[in-house]
């Protein structure tokens, strides 16, 4: 007997629940409802014969059989779309500038992940500060920016905000009596300009011991031992503690992560927006 074919955008939407770990970040990534989402995964459900996604209030987790159906999914994507690439003319080029202090460990993954599930279009990053990025953004030398924070501007859309900590190597302890050793990006930095803007407003003295090298090499210097950091808790490697409460310094705001574009349609904008959710779900742990 033939079996009747899978419903791709069925497979699409289990996909990204499973990647995204969310019903509503998946709806976002796919410009549709939360309600729609549920539909097409009941639709493969039934289809296959079995529960792909456990459900409960507090958490979405594959079953059994989803996790053994996932690869699989993504490799019939994969196909799909590299079919269709045959007769789609030349590739689509979008490039995107992410600020150092969002971009995280999670990137090269993701970016790995878009690049395969759509061969007809060829994704450049760019990082750097927020502010560097903006300004080749308004040059209309970058698509679309992902940033933090920037003083004076009011545009953008916010994607999610995150917390924010002053973190510090197991064991470190601060010298009486000397000024609070800072580890930190260069100039520009929004989250530097910040963290030294209250650090000064709640009269701790402090001095910068480390600049520079990309807020992976500000974490490994925290690690190192030499000082503190202000970071986000997805930045820093396991074992970094938070000192802040301990050694009485001001609490840091969350920060938003500001998403700028000129992608409004098509396969870029759905990248886009896959690449939003995925920083989404990254931010929420």
């Amino acid at each position: 007997m033939t079996q009747r074919p899978l419903d791709l955008d069925a497979v699409h939407a289990f996909v990204r629940i499973a990647e995204l770990g969310s019903f509503t970040l998946a709806a976002d990534a796919m410009r549709t409802t939360q309600a729609a989402v549920s539909l097409k995964l009941k639709r493969l459900e039934d289809r296959l014969g079995c529960r792909l996604i456990e459900r409960t209030p507090r958490y979405v987790q594959l079953s059994a059989r989803g996790a053994a159906f996932l690869d699989h999914a993504r490799e019939l994507l994969v196909v799909h779309d590299r079919a269709l690439a045959l007769f789609a003319g030349a590739r689509q080029r979008l490039t995107i500038g992410i600020s150092d202090h969002v971009a995280g460990p999670e990137l090269p993954m993701l970016i790995a992940r878009m690049n395969a599930q759509d061969p007809r279009l060829v994704i450049e990053i760019r990082i750097g500060s927020s502010a560097d990025l903006l300004q080749s953004f308004d040059r209309r030398e970058l698509d679309t920016v992902i940033v933090r924070m920037h003083a004076g501007r009011s545009d953008g859309n916010v994607l999610t905000d995150e917390d924010f900590s002053w973190f510090a190597a197991p064991g470190w302890q601060h010298r009486l009596g000397e000024p609070l050793p800072l580890a930190t990006m260069a100039e520009p930095c929004g989250v530097r300009a910040l963290a030294g803007q209250l650090l000064d407003a709640a009269g701790v003295p402090w001095t910068e011991i480390f600049v520079g090298g990309g807020v992976a090499a500000v974490a490994a210097a925290v690690m190192a031992g030499l000082g503190v950091a202000a970071l986000a808790p997805r930045m820093v490697p396991f074992g970094a503690v938070d000192v802040g409460a301990k050694l009485g310094l001001p609490d840091l705001p969350r920060l938003p992560v500001l998403l700028h574009t000129r992608v409004k349609e098509g396969r870029a904008r759905d990248a886009l927006d896959a690449l939003s959710a995925a920083f989404k779900s990254a931010v929420r742990g």
